[in-house]
Protein backbone atom coordinates (compact mmCIF):
# COMPACT_ATOMS: atom_id res chain seq x y z
CA UNK A 1 0.00 0.00 0.00
CA UNK A 2 1.56 3.34 -1.01
CA UNK A 3 2.63 5.69 1.80
CA UNK A 4 1.12 9.14 2.24
CA UNK A 5 4.31 10.64 0.79
CA UNK A 6 4.04 8.48 -2.31
CA UNK A 7 0.35 9.36 -2.67
CA UNK A 8 1.11 13.07 -2.50
CA UNK A 9 3.91 12.70 -5.05
CA UNK A 10 1.65 10.75 -7.42
CA UNK A 11 -1.12 13.32 -7.12
CA UNK A 12 1.41 16.03 -7.95
CA UNK A 13 2.50 14.12 -11.05
CA UNK A 14 -1.09 13.53 -12.17
CA UNK A 15 -1.83 17.23 -11.63
CA UNK A 16 1.19 18.11 -13.77
CA UNK A 17 -0.03 15.75 -16.51
CA UNK A 18 -3.52 17.31 -16.42
CA UNK A 19 -2.21 20.88 -16.47
CA UNK A 20 0.11 20.18 -19.41
CA UNK A 21 -2.77 18.50 -21.25
CA UNK A 22 -5.09 21.46 -20.70
CA UNK A 23 -2.46 24.03 -21.70
CA UNK A 24 -1.63 22.17 -24.92
CA UNK A 25 -5.30 21.70 -25.80
CA UNK A 26 -6.21 25.36 -25.14
CA UNK A 27 -3.18 26.77 -26.99
CA UNK A 28 -3.81 24.41 -29.91
CA UNK A 29 -7.46 25.36 -30.28
CA UNK A 30 -6.85 29.09 -29.82
CA UNK A 31 -4.06 29.05 -32.40
CA UNK A 32 -6.32 27.22 -34.87
CA UNK A 33 -9.07 29.77 -34.27
CA UNK A 34 -6.56 32.53 -35.02
CA UNK A 35 -5.45 30.76 -38.20
CA UNK A 36 -9.03 30.37 -39.41
CA UNK A 37 -9.70 34.04 -38.76
CA UNK A 38 -6.45 35.51 -40.06
CA UNK A 39 -5.16 33.29 -42.88
CA UNK A 40 -6.41 32.58 -46.37
CA UNK A 41 -6.47 28.89 -47.32
CA UNK A 42 -3.57 27.96 -49.58
CA UNK A 43 -1.74 31.30 -49.28
CA UNK A 44 1.65 31.19 -47.59
CA UNK A 45 3.11 33.92 -45.38
CA UNK A 46 6.85 33.52 -44.83
CA UNK A 47 8.14 34.05 -41.30
CA UNK A 48 11.73 32.82 -41.60
CA UNK A 49 12.33 32.89 -45.32
CA UNK A 50 11.36 29.62 -46.97
CA UNK A 51 12.12 27.67 -43.79
CA UNK A 52 9.08 28.61 -41.71
CA UNK A 53 5.77 30.27 -42.47
CA UNK A 54 2.01 30.25 -42.09
CA UNK A 55 -0.20 28.43 -44.57
CA UNK A 56 -3.74 27.39 -43.78
CA UNK A 57 -4.69 23.90 -44.92
CA UNK A 58 -7.35 21.39 -43.90
CA UNK A 59 -5.85 17.96 -43.45
CA UNK A 60 -8.14 14.90 -43.71
CA UNK A 61 -5.27 12.54 -42.90
CA UNK A 62 -2.41 12.20 -40.47
CA UNK A 63 0.95 13.97 -40.49
CA UNK A 64 2.39 14.49 -43.99
CA UNK A 65 -1.17 13.91 -45.28
CA UNK A 66 -0.85 10.16 -44.79
CA UNK A 67 -4.10 8.12 -44.93
CA UNK A 68 -6.14 11.02 -46.31
CA UNK A 69 -9.01 8.70 -47.18
CA UNK A 70 -9.19 7.05 -43.75
CA UNK A 71 -10.16 9.94 -41.47
CA UNK A 72 -12.58 7.83 -39.41
CA UNK A 73 -9.83 5.25 -38.76
CA UNK A 74 -7.53 8.00 -37.50
CA UNK A 75 -10.33 9.19 -35.23
CA UNK A 76 -10.63 5.71 -33.69
CA UNK A 77 -6.85 5.51 -33.27
CA UNK A 78 -6.84 8.90 -31.52
CA UNK A 79 -9.60 7.79 -29.14
CA UNK A 80 -7.67 4.60 -28.32
CA UNK A 81 -4.52 6.63 -27.63
CA UNK A 82 -6.42 8.91 -25.27
CA UNK A 83 -7.88 5.93 -23.37
CA UNK A 84 -4.48 4.24 -23.07
CA UNK A 85 -2.83 7.41 -21.75
CA UNK A 86 -5.58 7.97 -19.18
CA UNK A 87 -5.25 4.38 -17.95
CA UNK A 88 -1.45 4.59 -17.86
CA UNK A 89 -1.58 7.79 -15.81
CA UNK A 90 -2.73 5.76 -12.78
CA UNK A 91 0.73 4.16 -12.60
CA UNK A 92 2.77 7.29 -13.21
CA UNK A 93 5.74 7.87 -10.91
CA UNK A 94 8.14 10.03 -12.92
CA UNK A 95 8.07 13.74 -13.84
CA UNK A 96 9.51 13.14 -17.31
CA UNK A 97 6.69 10.68 -18.01
CA UNK A 98 4.12 13.12 -16.59
CA UNK A 99 5.32 15.80 -19.00
CA UNK A 100 5.53 13.38 -21.94
CA UNK A 101 2.07 11.92 -21.41
CA UNK A 102 0.59 15.36 -20.80
CA UNK A 103 2.00 16.63 -24.09
CA UNK A 104 0.92 13.48 -25.92
CA UNK A 105 -2.59 13.58 -24.47
CA UNK A 106 -2.99 17.30 -25.18
CA UNK A 107 -1.81 16.85 -28.76
CA UNK A 108 -4.03 13.85 -29.37
CA UNK A 109 -7.07 15.67 -27.94
CA UNK A 110 -6.29 18.80 -29.95
CA UNK A 111 -6.47 16.98 -33.26
CA UNK A 112 -9.31 14.74 -32.06
CA UNK A 113 -11.46 17.82 -31.38
CA UNK A 114 -10.97 18.87 -35.01
CA UNK A 115 -11.99 15.44 -36.28
CA UNK A 116 -15.12 15.47 -34.15
CA UNK A 117 -16.43 19.01 -34.70
CA UNK A 118 -15.14 20.31 -38.05
CA UNK A 119 -16.35 19.75 -41.59
CA UNK A 120 -17.30 17.49 -43.27
CA UNK A 121 -18.79 15.77 -40.21
CA UNK A 122 -18.39 13.96 -36.91
CA UNK A 123 -15.36 11.61 -36.83
CA UNK A 124 -14.50 12.77 -40.36
CA UNK A 125 -13.52 16.36 -39.66
CA UNK A 126 -10.40 17.82 -41.25
CA UNK A 127 -7.59 18.95 -38.93
CA UNK A 128 -6.59 22.61 -39.14
CA UNK A 129 -2.89 22.91 -40.01
CA UNK A 130 -1.16 26.26 -40.44
CA UNK A 131 2.55 26.04 -39.51
CA UNK A 132 4.49 25.43 -42.72
CA UNK A 133 7.95 23.88 -42.42
CA UNK A 134 9.74 24.76 -45.67
CA UNK A 135 8.09 22.68 -48.39
CA UNK A 136 8.12 19.60 -46.20
CA UNK A 137 4.75 19.64 -44.42
CA UNK A 138 2.22 21.85 -42.61
CA UNK A 139 1.34 21.15 -39.00
CA UNK A 140 -0.10 22.71 -35.86
CA UNK A 141 0.56 23.14 -32.13
CA UNK A 142 -0.84 19.68 -31.34
CA UNK A 143 1.70 18.13 -33.72
CA UNK A 144 4.54 20.00 -31.99
CA UNK A 145 3.38 18.69 -28.59
CA UNK A 146 3.25 15.13 -29.90
CA UNK A 147 6.78 15.38 -31.34
CA UNK A 148 8.18 16.80 -28.08
CA UNK A 149 6.40 14.02 -26.17
CA UNK A 150 8.02 11.41 -28.41
CA UNK A 151 11.45 12.94 -27.73
CA UNK A 152 10.86 12.87 -23.96
CA UNK A 153 9.75 9.25 -24.11
CA UNK A 154 12.91 8.31 -26.01
CA UNK A 155 15.01 10.14 -23.39
CA UNK A 156 13.21 8.31 -20.58
CA UNK A 157 13.79 4.95 -22.27
CA UNK A 158 17.47 5.70 -22.87
CA UNK A 159 17.92 6.74 -19.22
CA UNK A 160 16.11 3.58 -18.09
CA UNK A 161 13.28 5.48 -16.38
CA UNK A 162 10.05 3.49 -16.28
CA UNK A 163 6.51 4.85 -16.15
CA UNK A 164 6.20 4.05 -12.43
CA UNK A 165 9.41 5.97 -11.67
CA UNK A 166 11.68 2.96 -11.16
CA UNK A 167 15.01 2.76 -12.96
CA UNK A 168 16.78 -0.15 -14.60
CA UNK A 169 19.79 0.22 -12.26
CA UNK A 170 17.61 0.21 -9.16
CA UNK A 171 15.82 -2.92 -10.35
CA UNK A 172 19.15 -4.67 -10.93
CA UNK A 173 20.15 -3.98 -7.32
CA UNK A 174 17.08 -5.87 -6.14
CA UNK A 175 17.59 -8.86 -8.41
CA UNK A 176 18.61 -12.32 -7.06
CA UNK A 177 21.75 -12.32 -9.21
CA UNK A 178 22.94 -9.14 -7.57
CA UNK A 179 22.35 -10.37 -4.04
CA UNK A 180 24.25 -13.57 -4.83
CA UNK A 181 27.33 -11.49 -5.67
CA UNK A 182 27.25 -9.53 -2.42
CA UNK A 183 30.05 -10.31 0.09
CA UNK A 184 29.21 -12.67 2.93
CA UNK A 185 28.36 -10.93 6.24
CA UNK A 186 31.13 -10.58 8.78
CA UNK A 187 31.33 -13.22 11.51
CA UNK A 188 29.70 -12.34 14.82
CA UNK A 189 31.51 -12.31 18.20
CA UNK A 190 30.31 -15.80 19.17
CA UNK A 191 31.57 -17.31 15.91
CA UNK A 192 34.97 -15.61 16.31
CA UNK A 193 35.26 -16.96 19.86
CA UNK A 194 34.48 -20.52 18.72
CA UNK A 195 37.07 -20.33 15.95
CA UNK A 196 39.73 -19.15 18.42
CA UNK A 197 39.08 -22.06 20.82
CA UNK A 198 39.21 -24.62 17.96
CA UNK A 199 42.50 -23.20 16.71
CA UNK A 200 43.99 -23.35 20.22
CA UNK A 201 43.01 -26.99 20.65
CA UNK A 202 44.44 -27.86 17.26
CA UNK A 203 47.75 -26.21 18.15
CA UNK A 204 47.95 -28.15 21.39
Amino acid sequence: MPSSTQSVARRRLILTLVLVTVVVLVVDQLSKAWALRSLTPGERTDIVGDLLGFQLVFNPGAALSIATGMTWVLTIVAIVVVVVIVRASRRIGSMIWALALGLLLGGALGNLVDRMVREPGVARGHVVDFIAYADFFVGNVADIAIVVAAVLIVVAVVLGIHLDGTRDGARDLDSPDHTADEPAPAAGPAEVSTRTEDEAQAGA
